[in-house]
């Protein structure tokens, strides 16, 4: 009975919850902060609850799931566009009470999902890539969502998709190319 309440959690255990890690992987991607890709997750999971009767079971959760976090994502950043900046006075006491130095180097957290993926290098690069050529990087190569996919999460046309990829992947092979010569890659055209 597609009204009862247990229907819908059980729906939401068994499709929406098994992508809670790769959402909030693209999500960190998105806002490179911790608490923010957090809060966006949460957001994601009560519209999907919310709207678990506009889904078919069965279709691609995770599709789903990722078109209404990157939606969130962009009525988020609309919304901080038209805000004042702020500054978290508490954040820049803290950091100058700080006495350990070590402190200002931590480990990023993007470096630590990708750790055992790709050097820090490829880390970086991905992360300098501008948010419409990353977020497709991320979603095809990361997350394997085909072009049609994408394009449905994106809300773009699939011609679009080829071209962002095309041209962020040309992007990352002119950023990386002295670090695939150091482990011995060439380009195969020369």
């Amino acid at each position: 009975m597609k009204n009862d309440a247990t229907y819908y959690d059980r729906v939401f255990e068994e499709e929406f919850l098994p992508h809670l890690d790769s959402l909030y992987t693209f999500a960190f991607h998105l806002t490179y902060n911790e608490d923010d890709a957090n809060d966006l997750v949460q957001e994601t999971y009560l519209k999907a609850y919310r709207f678990i009767d506009k889904y078919v079971e069965g279709t691609n959760a995770k599709a789903w799931l990722f078109k209404i976090l990157k939606n969130a994502f962009i009525n988020q950043y609309r919304k901080q566009s038209k805000q004042p900046s702020r500054v978290d006075y508490e954040e820049i006491v803290g950091y100058h009470d700080e006495e350990d130095s070590t402190y200002s180097s931590y480990m990023d957290l993007r470096e630590e999902m990708f750790q055992q993926m790709m050097g820090d290098e490829v880390t970086t690069a991905i992360n300098n890539l501008p948010v419409d050529f990353r977020t497709v990087i991320l979603l095809c190569d990361i997350e394997g969502f085909t072009y049609e996919e994408i394009a449905k999460i994106v809300d773009i046309p699939i011609g679009t998709v080829r071209s962002r990829l095309h041209r962020a992947r040309n992007m990352l092979k002119e950023k990386l190319s002295e670090y695939a010569k150091k482990f011995g890659y060439q380009d195969k055209r020369i």
